[in-house]
């Protein structure tokens, strides 16, 4: 499950750049009620993008926004409420994480879902159904 963190240059704090991910990882699992499941631990991963300030827009001009963009299997995060609960979280760890001058209102968090079928690992394509066996089977074991 790809988590994408693009960001200006300078907005995240130094230590917030390595700790993003693995705090957003956490909680994804927490949100998701995988924590401590070793499968689904492992099927999250992520990239984080600095990219110079000048090159990043909202609402067609220049502007310092913090981007998370979240990719699951349509089974991942199924009600709103989820949705929410990792939208707040998110946008808490980037609080955390950047420079005290960033706002609020400058972090994004979009959740996109792919269809059944539609997301995989390693040239394998998992349905909800078979994604939920090996989660409950890794969490068994």
């Amino acid at each position: 499950m790809p988590i994408t963190v693009t960001a200006p240059t300078g907005v995240l704090t130094e230590s917030g750049e390595r700790e993003i991910l693995p705090r957003l990882t956490a909680a994804l699992l927490e949100v998701s009620g995988g924590t401590g499941n070793d499968f689904f631990t492992g099927i999250i991963g992520g990239t984080v993008h600095l990219l110079p300030p000048h090159a990043i827009y909202a609402g067609g001009v220049n502007r310092r926004i913090v981007m998370i963009e979240l990719k699951l299997p349509n089974i991942g995060l199924p009600d709103p409420q989820n949705r929410a609960a990792f939208i707040m979280a998110a946008t808490d760890i980037v609080d955390a994480l950047t420079n005290p001058s960033h706002n609020r209102a400058d972090t994004w968090v979009n959740i996109l879902n792919a269809p059944d079928g539609g997301w995989g690992i390693g040239g394998r394509a998992y349905t909800g159904e078979a994604l939920i066996a090996a989660v409950a089977a890794a969490g068994t074991a």
